[in-house]
């Protein structure tokens, strides 16, 4: 017998909730780098190479995962995933808090561990919601990437509203909290059925797997590049919003970050339910998001400037998630 959707229910569930959690990874530390800048004396050179370090870990992950899913056991990654999460976050809250000397050897390890978490989770998400019999795959599909985006909209507002009323010092509790979250996941994961995950070319001829490994070679690119332009974005909006409109840090995260998270939520959630041609989709965000990022770097009207910011979350929306429509 084939298995049903019902039984994968409690699977789709803890997919969904570690992507949501997944969030954390990407739009806490940019509501804490002002605070690490004030309290640690960290050069905003040094917070932009946390990005880097960032995006660079989830590249090669991406790349072994999809060249060599071979040599690792897919299902029990899935489970082990969210403790990744919870300990890169851990680490990035405790190592600065006991040894504020190595503050920033803290963060970029911390770094490093739950950005290998993070791309994982692109890697195999997906494909185990994907591999989960359902009536609407591609409603599945379009839920598990729009709770990226409300996962940033209700980080942000959280984090703002402790920061806000226990005071930046407290960094370190905040973090910690978000650090558990995960372990949510890894319960779910750990009593939920899995479903059979093949991300491998082993039952292709040779040529054809040479062709498709090209093609997913570019896709991974394309949805590296494509994460990119969304997360450079989440990450820098609320500091460049503080200083360009001079107004309170609490405002430009939810102004800013928060009204970007809504924007790409919304846009995905829509084509989940209405949206087609997924090659014109892409195009325009292509387009819009160079655009986007000409008058936000080059335009002299700090309110243009930041409306360019804001309007990225619209053209970045599809660009990762509308790549895997490809795969």
């Amino acid at each position: 017998m084939f298995p049903k959707s019902n039984d994968f229910k409690l699977t789709k569930r803890a997919c969904y909730f570690a992507y949501l959690s997944m969030s954390s990874v990407f739009s806490l530390p940019p509501i804490l780098f002002l605070t690490f800048r004030e309290m640690y004396g960290i050069s905003f050179t040094l917070l932009g190479t946390l990005v880097l370090i960032n995006f660079c870990t989830q590249l090669c992950i991406d790349l072994i995962f999809t060249f060599f899913p071979k040599y690792f056991n897919i299902k029990r990654t899935v489970q082990i995933m969210p403790l990744i999460t919870s300990l890169g976050l851990l680490i990035y809250a405790l190592v600065p808090t006991f040894f504020p000397q190595f503050a920033y050897l803290g963060f970029a390890v911390g770094t490093v561990i739950f950005s290998i978490s993070a791309g994982l989770s692109e890697c195999l998400l997906s494909p185990t919601v994907a591999a989960i019999p359902s009536d609407d795959p591609g409603r599945d599909m379009s839920m598990l990437h729009s709770l990226y985006a409300w996962g940033v909209v209700t980080v942000v507002v959280i984090s703002t509203l402790f920061l806000t009323l226990f005071g930046r010092e407290n960094w370190m509790i905040l973090t910690v909290f978000w650090a558990l979250a995960p372990v949510v996941s890894f319960i779910l994961f750990s009593i939920a059925p899995m479903p059979d995950i093949n991300i491998s070319n082993e039952n292709t001829s040779a040529e054809k797997a040479k062709k498709k490994n090209f093609a997913l070679m570019l896709c991974v690119f394309c949805i590296f590049f494509g994460s990119a332009a969304e997360n450079s974005m989440t990450n820098w909006i609320s500091g460049y919003m503080e200083n360009a409109l001079s107004i309170p840090k609490a405002w430009c995260d939810v102004a800013g970050m928060a009204l970007f998270a809504i924007l790409l939520g919304a846009v995905r959630t829509w084509y989940g339910k209405y949206g087609k041609n997924i090659y014109s989709v892409l195009l325009f965000g292509m387009f819009g998001s160079v655009v986007c990022y000409l008058v936000a770097g080059l335009s002299p009207n700090s309110i243009l400037s930041t409306v360019a910011c804001v309007l990225t979350g619209v053209c970045t929306s599809m660009l990762w998630p509308g790549t895997l429509i490809f795969m």
